[in-house]
C-alpha cells in the first residue's frame, strides 16, 4: 500500500466515527423517523433488555471515536494491524449508521439484515486482531474498544431477531414467544463463550455481553426467560475465568527460565 491510501483508510475510519456518534446521538430524538425507542416498544418480546441498558452506546461511540483519532496519527498510517482492521471498521460504522435510518422508518426487517453485517465487520477485526500482538496502546486503544462494541452488538443481533419475527406477525407475548426466547439467550451465551476464550480482550467483550444480560434481568421479564439470561452470564462469565486463568498460565510458563539439562 501506498502512503496516499494509507492515510485515506485512516481518515475514512475518523470521518465515520463521528458520522456514527452523530447519527447515534440522534437517532433517539425522531429526527430520522420514529425515536428508536418507541419502535423498540411497539416491538415488544420477552427478552427486550430495560431501556437504561441502551445507554452503552455513549461508551461504544466513544470507544470507536478514541480509537479513530489514534490512528488517523500519521506514525500509525502504515502499521499492518490499522491496514488489516481499517476498512472493516468504517464498514461497521456505515452499517451501524444505515441500522439507525432503517430502524427509525421503521423497517426492523431490512434493519436486521443490516445489524447482521455490522456484526460480521466487527468479528472480522476481532478475528484480524487476534493475528497481532496486542498489547499497550494496541491493547486499550484498539482491541478492547472494538470487542466492547462486538459484545453488545452480539446480543443486539438477538434481540433484533425477535423484534424482526414481531414486526413479521409473530407473537411477542405467550408461551412460544418465551420458550424461543430461552433458546436464544442460551445459544448466546455459548456462542459468547467461544468468542471470549479466542477473541482479543475477553474481558471487555465478556462486559458488554452480561450488561445486555443485566438488562433483560431487571426489564421485568417472564421468570424462565430471567433464569435463561442468568445462565447465559453464568455461562460467559466461566469463559472469561478460564481464558484468565489459562493466559495466566501462558504468562508464567513463558516468563520461566529454561532448565539446562
Amino acid at each position: 500500500m501506498t502512503k496516499t491510501s494509507d492515510s485515506v483508510r485512516a481518515i475514512a475510519v475518523l470521518v465515520t466515527a463521528v458520522a456514527q456518534f452523530i447519527v447515534g446521538s440522534i437517532g433517539g430524538s425522531g429526527a430520522l423517523g420514529r425515536p428508536i425507542g418507541e419502535v423498540s416498544a411497539s416491538l415488544e418480546t420477552p427478552i427486550v433488555p430495560a431501556g437504561g441498558a441502551f445507554a452503552i452506546w455513549g461508551l461504544i461511540y466513544l470507544g470507536v471515536l478514541v480509537l479513530a483519532i489514534r490512528q488517523v496519527l500519521p506514525s500509525q498510517w502504515d502499521r499492518p494491524v490499522h491496514r488489516a482492521t481499517g476498512w472493516w471498521l468504517v464498514g461497521a460504522a456505515i452499517a451501524n449508521m444505515a441500522w439507525i435510518v432503517l430502524f427509525s422508518q421503521p423497517l426492523p426487517g431490512f434493519a436486521e439484515i443490516v445489524i447482521v453485517a455490522l456484526l460480521v465487520c466487527l468479528a472480522v477485526v476481532l478475528a484480524r486482531l487476534a493475528t497481532f500482538p496486542t498489547t499497550g496502546a494496541d491493547f486499550w486503544l484498539l482491541a478492547v474498544p472494538v470487542a466492547f462494541y462486538a459484545g453488545w452488538v452480539s446480543v443486539a443481533t438477538v434481540v433484533g431477531t425477535a423484534a424482526t419475527g414481531v414486526w413479521a406477525g409473530l407473537p411477542g407475548t405467550g408461551g412460544v414467544a418465551i420458550l424461543l426466547g430461552v433458546v436464544m439467550l442460551v445459544v448466546t451465551g455459548l456462542i459468547a463463550a467461544v468468542v471470549t476464550s479466542a477473541g482479543p480482550a475477553p474481558v471487555a467483550y465478556a462486559l458488554s455481553v452480561l450488561w445486555a444480560l443485566g438488562g433483560i434481568v431487571v426489564a421485568g421479564r417472564p421468570v424462565l426467560v430471567v433464569i435463561a439470561a442468568l445462565v447465559a452470564a453464568a455461562i460467559v462469565i466461566a469463559a472469561v475465568v478460564r481464558r484468565l486463568l489459562v493466559d495466566g498460565t501462558v504468562r508464567t510458563r513463558t516468563k520461566q527460565p529454561s532448565r539446562v539439562a
